[in-house]
């Protein structure tokens, strides 16, 4: 098995791509050991020093390490989770997550909550994907569309560009309702 690594936009940030499938729908954002309970490789990549965060999309593995931590000390670390994980047969997930990532919105303004997913779905996720994270829907309140950034988008220095001048502007083209996108913390 050979797994290859890309730099994200965020210099925290690792992609890592086992060259096969990690998420077969969905994705998975694990901020901290205790929440990566139902995820052997999530557990695996956490007993690694120095990793703060790991992120599973369809093909990749997002690993975050914490300030301190040098990537050329955990690097070789993190390949050998990986690796031991996808050699064990061990799922990475337990149980099954066909959860679109984006939170439920039913009321009045439920169509165009519908059109802004269908916008994120379509032209914002896999151009995210492509750095290592993922951005979802959380909730839309009196023309301000409020986001989840995760994996490599979480924290990185640019996602405050992105957000504005990327998804701002695409969603105030196609949805008029749209003035404003604005992120929010788990």
């Amino acid at each position: 098995m050979f797994i290859q690594t890309e730099s994200t936009p965020n210099p925290a940030t690792l992609k890592f791509l086992p060259g096969q499938t990690v998420m077969s729908a969905g994705t998975a954002d694990f901020t901290t050991a205790e929440a990566a309970g139902n995820s052997p490789l999530a557990q695996r990549v956490f007993t690694v020093e120095g990793v703060s965060a790991v992120f599973f999309g369809p093909d990749f593995v997002t690993v975050t390490k914490t300030e301190e931590t040098d990537w050329n000390h955990i690097k070789p670390s993190i390949l050998g989770a990986i690796m031991e994980h996808y050699q064990s047969g061990q799922p990475v997930i337990e149980g099954t997550n066909d959860d679109s990532g984006h939170a439920e919105h039913s009321g009045e303004d439920s169509d165009i909550v519908e059109q802004i997913k269908e916008l994120l779905d379509t032209r914002v996720r896999p151009a995210v994907a492509q750095d290592g994270g993922d951005i979802t829907f959380h909730g839309f309140d009196r023309g301000v569309v409020y986001l989840h950034m995760q994996g490599a988008c979480a924290g990185c220095p640019s996602s405050t560009i992105t957000l504005k001048m990327g998804i701002e502007n695409l969603l105030r083209h196609y949805i008029p309702e749209v003035t404003e996108v604005r992120p929010v913390g788990v």
